[in-house]
């Protein structure tokens, strides 16, 4: 197997999601248990939970999967503590599979190494929190406890892999809690560092979709691959990912200033963090009586509807697809120092980002229970004239 010989380092990078609302849990799909690899002596459980986020955001899904090779001899790969007990990067640690709940190791252990679940009450109220530092053990415990119809708040990271040339999503959960929230808080948000080149993003008629009120962005994100073909890579991977950039098209001057400060790139690949939210499969759109169609609003006036059932029937579920939507630039503030937008230009060249390997149509992810599973160009103008945004005016 060739071995790829480059070392592509990110660094201010963010890719972090946040669920609250209802579990939905199915008895054939949420959980699966002690499941036998095809391909190998690993054993496994994984959970696949979904989590209603209300009207606005849908059912979203959100993950874990974990196990060990039977056959093998098992560790856990963790961090330490500093000398103040904050987690220490460096202190690197491996724990063996049959000590991974034993609490007097596991005290020398990063907190940020485990799983944190709270799903169940104390005698006095007050939530219960169990740590594991296995993703097999946690998704035993969620399916012993865990409860149709309980509002929980659900954080993770989010994960990208490539399948068959494909960019694919996944949220792996690190916490799990019960929440007091009621609906009107329900919300499906994520933090993610993108990279944008001159040709991610044009306001034109063919890149922005009026109804939705977005742009669309075309950008890379950076995670872990193991392999591509039979490159070798094991390391840090661009893979190409397309997100929607929330905006109102109705004012021109303010879509100028958006593209100038945020889209604008001149060379190379621009490094910029974003708030964003989800808009997944199920997630109603509401129409006014003005969106109604003159053929149903005369139907209307017939007696055959009346209007609440006319907005009724013309209002949607949505698609069977999950959008990412970006909202805003994150600014990052720590205390004593001024906060600050995380945007940095030229943060990687083309260069950096070429990889000289396989096609897409050879490209593969990895086995998901190995180890960590997982448009048309623009055209090539460095910023968007008067005459561009012209077709704006009638909107």
């Amino acid at each position: 197997m060739e071995k790829m010989e480059k070392n592509l380092e990110k660094s201010n990078w963010s890719a972090t999601f946040n669920l609250i609302g209802k579990v939905k849990i199915s008895e054939d799909y949420t959980f699966n248990i002690d499941e036998q690899s095809e391909k190998s002596d690993w054993i496994y459980n994984s959970m696949n939970l979904g989590i209603d986020c209300g009207e606005k955001h849908g059912i979203v899904y959100a993950g874990m999967m974990g196990g060990y090779g039977k056959d093998r001899e098992n560790f856990i790969k963790v961090h330490g503590k500093d000398d103040e007990g904050n987690d220490d990067y460096n202190n690197k640690m491996e724990i063996a599979w049959e000590d991974r709940l034993n609490e007097t190791i596991l005290e020398d252990v990063g907190e940020l190494c485990f799983i944190k679940v709270g799903i169940e009450k104390t005698k006095d109220g007050k939530t219960f929190y169990k740590k594991f530092l296995s993703e097999y053990d946690a998704i035993a415990y969620a399916k012993e406890h865990l409860k149709d119809g309980m509002v929980v708040n659900v954080r993770g990271n989010i994960k990208y892999q490539l399948y068959k040339g494909n960019t694919n999503m996944q949220k792996n959960i690190t916490s799990i809690a019960l929440s007091k929230a009621e609906e009107s808080d329900f919300r499906a948000t994520f933090r993610q560092t993108i990279l944008i080149s001159k040709d991610s993003a044009k306001l034109n008629k063919t890149n922005i979709d009026t109804d939705k009120g977005v742009m669309f962005v075309s950008a890379k994100v950076l995670d872990y691959v193991k392999q591509i073909g039979n490159t070798e890579i094991r390391g840090q991977y661009p893979m190409s990912k397309d997100f929607e950039f929330a905006m109102d098209f109705s004012d021109q001057e303010r879509c100028k200033k958006i593209m100038a400060k945020l889209f604008k790139v001149k060379k190379g690949y621009t490094q910029i963090t974003f708030n964003g939210e989800f808009i997944c499969g199920g997630a109603k759109v509401d129409v006014s009586w003005e969106d109604v169609p003159e053929d149903i609003k005369d139907l209307v006036e017939c007696g055959v509807y009346t209007k609440e059932e006319a907005l009724k029937a013309c209002s949607t579920n949505g698609k069977s697809d999950e959008r990412m939507v970006l909202l805003t630039p994150y600014i990052k503030r720590e205390e004593g120092k001024i906060p600050e937008v995380q945007m940095f230009a030229e943060q990687y060249t083309d260069d950096d980002l070429a990889f000289d390997i396989a096609t897409e149509e050879d490209e593969e992810g990895l086995p998901f229970d190995e180890e960590l599973p997982f448009g048309e160009e623009s055209e090539n103008t460095e910023s968007t004239s008067s005459d561009d945004m012209e077709w704006l005016k009638n909107l």
